[in-house]
């Protein structure tokens, strides 16, 4: 893993040497994604520098070395992630004559590219990557990002000059970088938690959209010209989903044997490293299976790693290392104090350099660390909730709609109020076996007076529901997510919900928290469950493969049995969290206090600050649990002070 940067100067007379500083700053300030080395390369006739920051995966030698020129020397590209089928590239290119220096899917990426052009290739690779790519012969400056989004990228203008990076911290290095806030940007973050692409929370700069690229003549393109219009998707969700429905999934009865097949092959590959390799486990479906068929395909146990919470609720500790034992891992656990968890916080909009919402992102961090100290590579099971009916709302939401659809309106609303007015801690008191049930309840409350599905959906997603009030000039603008052209038909509505997630929430969320935790402590993380061909191939399967008899992910389950006993897996769903809504009352409440303040929200023209201090005070007298927006608004209030007040 790798962090990437780079620079093209529209300048009529160019300093090269202040542009080989400026992009010096720009590499190193993602020093974290790739602490083993870095370099620059700067072309000679046109004002251009590409830099690289290295984390040695794959060919450990200095052919490994980025930025890389192809063999005809046409093309450089900075490269960050993996490709996972690497190898049959390689031979298919070696039998058309290709000659390779080292072993780096790097190399074979420009291989690739020279023989049968990029639209090919990005066709033909399977991986998690983004990448820079300068055509010196057409002047063309390319960008690509993997089809799931696991990798960022980031690109727009500073000054004179078009800048691009893996995080915005190298983009905010260029001395002419203006951090003026993306009002659109800042309403889809408080609806969402996150910021979800193509929007970035700075005017000027996007965030290039999973399965996307973007072709700059850079003889033709102008100064400060808008560029999403020269944003292609290569690959597309809703493609790939309508030809996997077509072709359908075949004989029935070997479905079980035909997935696990698959996601063994996709592990293998992912198995490939220079450097140690373990996995997260935290005791939950995704990870278990993952790690079952880690240990399969392995000759001695696979390391796994797993935090643990004192908080009851909280603590998914206990259950990983039963599942470990009994799979025979080499495991290794970390329970984690409070005052380690909040010493994280003040770090999170560093690490975060948008801003962020998750409050998992404490937990992911913490165990991203920890495995650090002894691997340099883990796999994880990202993916599984969102693709294979895992989350409460896949289940338990086509139902509410069903029946709420059949209640008036006016009956609804007094519905929805008075479930709202029932304490989060009262709900969790009645169904004390179902962790966060209150939160759940209260969101399903929230969205009982919408008056069509996707409004449900976005309710029961939302953070702030209407986020345009809340924000000081707000506004909302189309979106993925939102956006009329890339929705499906024929699908139930829990399908919808998963593959909405599979668009949004995943990258924006789920891989966003991954990437930037993981990298922060300089660890590569894989999600086998990602593949592409794992996508493909479950939107090729009716729904009850993945919600059966009220539960969801049933295919995962059936497959796990045979390599785990139900016994050990088969509980609620719990979650990467901790505890933050007694903690916001408790030791961070002198730190939320002074976020929080009215006179400086007033000056600040962002954030309404009217309705977050009612919330505020609320919750802090405990009249209910209003930590996820709360958070939302408070990740916000220290990143700002971060990024726009600090610097």
């Amino acid at each position: 893993m790798c962090g990437i940067a780079g620079l093209y100067s529209f300048n009529a007379y160019p300093d090269r040497q202040a542009l080989h500083r400026t992009a010096t700053a720009m590499t190193n300030a993602l020093r974290h994604r790739g602490p083993d080395e870095g370099d620059l390369w700067q072309d000679p006739e046109t004002p251009i520098v590409l830099g690289h920051r290295r984390l040695s995966i794959i060919d450990l030698s200095s052919a490994g070395r980025q930025p890389m020129r192809s063999a005809s020397e046409r093309y450089i590209i900075v490269f960050n992630g993996e490709i996972y089928n690497f190898r049959q590239l390689r031979s298919e290119l070696e039998r058309l004559g290709a000659f390779f220096r080292g072993y780096s899917d790097t190399e074979i990426i420009l291989a690739a590219i020279e023989e049968w052009g990029l639209d090919y290739t990005l066709k033909s690779i399977r991986g998690m990557f983004a990448f820079a790519l300068w055509d010196r012969q057409e002047k063309r400056l390319h960008f690509a990002r993997d089809r799931m989004g696991k990798k960022p990228l980031y690109i727009g203008w500073a000054g004179a000059a078009l800048v691009f990076g893996s995080e915005l911290k190298a983009l905010s290095a260029h001395p002419d970088f203006r951090k003026t806030i993306d009002r659109p940007a800042l309403t889809a973050y408080m609806r969402f938690g996150y910021v979800p692409s193509p929007l970035c929370i700075f005017e000027k700069i996007r965030s290039l959209p999973s399965g996307h690229t973007m072709t700059l003549d850079l003889e033709r393109l102008e100064m400060n010209e808008p560029l999403e219009p020269y944003m292609k998707p290569y690959w597309s969700h809703l493609d790939a989903l309508r030809t996997a429905r077509a072709a359908g999934c075949g004989e029935k009865l070997h479905i079980p044997e035909r997935f696990e097949s698959l996601l063994q092959d996709c592990v293998a590959e992912r198995l490939v490293s220079d450097v140690p390799l373990g996995a997260f486990l935290s005791g939950g479906i995704d990870s278990s299976l993952t790690v079952a068929l880690m240990q399969k395909a392995s000759k001695s146990p696979v390391k796994t790693y797993s935090i643990g919470f004192h908080e009851k609720g909280y603590n998914e500790a206990a259950h990983a290392k039963k599942v470990a034992a009994y799979l025979g891992t080499d495991h290794h656990e970390q329970y984690v104090e409070p005052a380690h968890a909040l010493d994280l916080i003040p770090k999170l909009a560093e690490i975060y350099d948008e801003p962020f919402a998750d409050i998992s992102a404490i937990p992911t961090y913490l165990v991203s660390a920890f495995a650090r100290q002894s691997v340099t590579v883990a796999l994880s099971g990202d993916g599984g909730d969102e693709m294979l009916g895992g989350y409460t709302r896949h289940v338990q939401g086509p139902k509410v709609w069903k029946n709420m659809k059949r209640v008036p309106k006016f009956l609804r609303s007094a519905l929805s109020s008075g479930l709202s007015k029932i304490s989060v801690q009262t709900w969790d008191k009645i169904s004390r076996y179902h962790p966060q049930f209150g939160s759940h309840i209260h969101k399903v409350g929230d969205a009982l007076s919408e008056e069509d599905p996707t409004a449900f959906y976005l309710r029961l997603v939302s953070r702030w529901d209407r986020p345009e009030n809340l924000v000081t000039q707000g506004a909302e603008t189309t979106i993925p997510l939102t956006n009329p052209n890339l929705q499906p038909e024929g699908l139930s509505f829990g399908e919808m919900m998963m593959y909405w997630d599979v668009l949004s929430y995943l990258p924006g969320d789920v891989l966003t928290k991954v990437d930037r935790a993981s990298m922060a402590a300089s660890l590569e993380v894989r999600a086998p469950l990602l593949d592409q061909r794992i996508y493909e191939y479950v939107w090729s399967l009716p729904e009850s493969y993945k919600i059966h008899q009220g539960q969801g992910k049933w295919l995962l389950r059936h497959v796990l049995r045979q390599h785990l006993p139900e016994r050990l897996f088969d509980r609620p769903k719990q979650g990467f969290n901790i505890p933050i809504d007694e903690w916001l009352r408790g030791p961070l409440r002198d730190w939320a206090e002074n976020l929080l303040d009215e006179k400086k929200m007033t000056e600040q023209g962002l954030i309404n600050p009217e309705p977050v201090r009612k919330l505020w005070t609320d919750h802090c007298a405990g009249h209910g649990n209003h930590s996820g927006k709360l958070w939302t608004v408070l990740m916000f209030q220290d990143w700002h002070a971060r990024w726009i007040v600090k610097t």
